[in-house]
């Protein structure tokens, strides 16, 4: 399974690559919420504007009716633009990030100037100056740094604006002027502080959205990983509930697709699995174990548990992983590596054996035509037959040495297996005609041009391989020994049939595995060489009984090219 990647040290790279002071991402949901409580709240601060003069008239002296006019249609813009979605259709942080962008003058700019407008003309001496607080801190949120320092200049300057107009209309300018001064630094300050934290914001959303991705991104993978596993992998709590099975699982156990909400106790065959659960938490650790579960067909399946729990932390929920193997499949992995260990030791010591039996072969050779007409010389015929039987036991096992490349070809398989029959019928002495479907032989090629990709010469050893043992088991009669040859779907399909008694099952295990005979002179290699060919060439070979349960048939399955 591939590291899982933490999210610390990705969030850390989203800290350095971030820039210092970025207004809110406008693809953000961060973006449309501050931006829409902005909203609200100016809205509410028109509402309160125009409740604060209506209460004033009540309790005092009217307002001025230019005041209370700015401020009732300031109501009425801040609620519209709150409530109508379509004065706000794009707006972006971009949008806002100018000030000359209509977005900004909508929702910035007329504050400044009516804010300013009311400091300056409202006769009663109210200090307007906090309600700067709201374009200044919206534009520090929403706004690029620069443009929201100058949304506070510009407070400011509103500020000792309303304070000149004040000296101008022989108002106490002191007053004035000290409140300007310490609302203009409030407001340098609010500003300044505000655009850090919504910077701050901005990277911290970034880094959680980025660590977000990666860590479902990770999760698509190891759910990948895992469901392709031919490992089976099963999640189970303490109650037995099971929280996840992959593919592999499923099958091993038989489980169907809507058992995944099941109990394990939930059926009976589990009940082993169940009894290997509990006392794995019972010991409160993991390992290995070996369990039997009942099939369908009465016969037990044997599965290789490794059991393992995961990290318990306060608050979480420990729970048990359980890995599945079938026994069997494990017994054949390890068959096949030995089998792969022991071809490499068997190609090096057959390379070895070469030369000094060619040199037994040449002596015996000499030897033989100085005691030619002795009685020595029947000897010298048992050395050269066993000679050449050694020979023949050197080229099989260099056939199959790894390393060696097959030498696949787009062959007429139709013309190159009548041809190969046609020898071996002349070869073995059967009846003329054989191939006819008169004698002991037949061959039954469905059509002709059928091809195939394999090697000729390879294609020869096989057949004629799977022809000498059908011959050798086959019963006497006509049509014992049969090759049939025809396509199957996007294959071709040749049959070596012999009509005979079942292989037992004991032998059928041991079929192709290399150095098994039956025989007491076989070297126990022609089958064994027979399926590694084919699967040097991309083939298979398999065995099975005859649908009329008459006969042995060997299947050689070929590809085919493309068309």
């Amino acid at each position: 399974m591939p590291p899982s990647l933490d999210p610390v040290s990705i969030r850390g790279s989203w800290f350095v690559e971030s820039p210092p002071a970025e207004p809110v991402d406008s693809g953000s949901t961060a973006f449309d919420r501050l931006y829409r409580a902005f909203l609200a709240a100016r809205a509410a601060l028109g509402l309160a504007l125009v409740t604060a003069h209506l209460i004033a008239s009540v309790l005092s002296a009217p307002p001025a009716h230019s005041t209370l006019a700015l401020s009732a249609s300031y109501a009425v813009a801040a609620v519209a633009l709150w409530l109508l979605p379509q004065l706000r259709r794009g707006v972006t942080a971009r949008s806002l990030a100018r000030i000359s962008s209509l977005h900004w003058w909508a929702a910035i700019g007329i504050d400044l100037i009516l804010f300013g407008v009311l400091h300056a003309l409202d006769p009663s001496g109210v200090n307007y100056g906090a309600l700067f607080v709201m374009p200044v801190l919206m534009a520090a949120v929403l706004s690029p740094r620069r443009l929201a320092l100058a949304t506070a200049a510009m407070a400011t300057l509103g500020l000792l604006a309303a304070a000149a107009w004040s000296l101008l209309l022989g108002v106490d300018v002191g007053l004035k002027t000290t409140q300007a001064g310490l609302v203009g630094g409030g407001l340098f300050a609010v500003s300044l502080l505000a655009g850090e934290l919504s910077a701050r914001l901005a990277r911290e959303e970034k880094a959680a959205r980025g660590s977000l991705a990666l860590a479902r991104q990770q999760e698509l993978l190891n759910r990948l990983v895992i469901d392709e596993m031919q490992e089976g992998v099963l999640v189970v709590d303490r109650r037995g509930r099971v929280r996840a099975m992959n593919p592999a699982a499923r099958t091993l156990l038989g489980a169907a697709s809507g058992e995944l909400s099941w109990q394990l106790r939930g059926r009976g065959d589990w009940r082993p699995l169940v009894l290997a659960l509990e006392q794995a938490y019972v010991d409160s650790r993991g390992g290995e174990i070996d369990v039997a579960l009942p099939l369908d067909s009465g016969v037990a399946r044997s599965l290789r548990l490794r059991l393992r729990f995961t990290r318990q932390r306060e608050g979480s929920e420990e729970l048990c992983v359980l890995f599945l193997e079938d026994n069997r499949e494990l017994l054949a992995r390890t068959r096949q590596e030995k089998l792969a260990a022991m071809g490499r030791v068997s190609a090096g010591i057959a390379h070895e054996i070469r030369n000094p039996l060619a040199a037994i072969a040449q002596a015996n050779a000499l030897i033989a035509e100085d005691v030619a007409g002795m009685r020595a010389e029947q000897l010298t015929r048992m050395v050269a037959s066993n000679v050449q039987r050694l020979k023949r036991l050197v080229d099989d096992v260099t056939e199959v040495a790894p390393g060696v490349q097959p030498d696949t070809q787009a062959l007429d398989v139709s013309d190159l297996v009548h041809e190969i029959c046609v020898d071996w019928v002349v070869v073995n002495g059967l009846e003329s005609g054989a191939g006819h479907g008169a004698g002991r032989f037949q061959l039954q090629i469905e059509a002709p041009g059928l091809r195939g990709l394999f090697d000729a010469e390879h294609l020869r050893r096989v057949l004629v391989n799977l022809l000498d043992n059908a011959l050798r088991h086959a019963d006497e009669g006509a049509g014992s020994v049969r090759v049939r040859l025809a396509r199957a779907g996007d294959e071709l399909d040749l049959v070596v049939r012999s009509a005979g008694p079942p292989v037992p099952p004991d032998v059928e295990r041991h079929l192709f595995e290399p150095f098994f005979s039956t025989r007491s002179r076989g070297s126990g290699l022609g089958l064994y060489i027979c399926r590694e060919l084919c699967e040097r060439h991309g083939g298979r070979i398999d065995y099975r009984r005859a649908a009329d349960a008459a006969a042995n048939e060997f299947s050689v399955r070929l590809r085919m090219p493309p068309a």
